[in-house]
């Protein structure tokens, strides 16, 4: 199975997010594509600090705010 740092925003019909585990514990996580590919997805929790936010220019494709 591959990583990758960021999923896109779409995925092909047929994509199947995986979610393995016993005892209540989740195992592994992982998304499936209609091709066969997996692509592992990481099985703890990312804190919100800890994730990467797109620039200020991204979030808003409005352009900045007014009053």
């Amino acid at each position: 199975m591959g990583q990758i740092n960021r999923l896109p925003s779409e995925f092909p019909d047929g994509t199947r997010y995986v979610i393995e585990g016993r005892a209540g514990h989740i195992i592994s996580r992982y998304l499936e594509f209609p091709d066969g590919r997996q692509v592992e997805l990481p099985a703890v929790r990312v804190r919100p600090q800890e994730r990467v936010r797109a620039p200020r220019s991204l979030r808003n494709p409005r352009g900045p705010a007014r009053a």
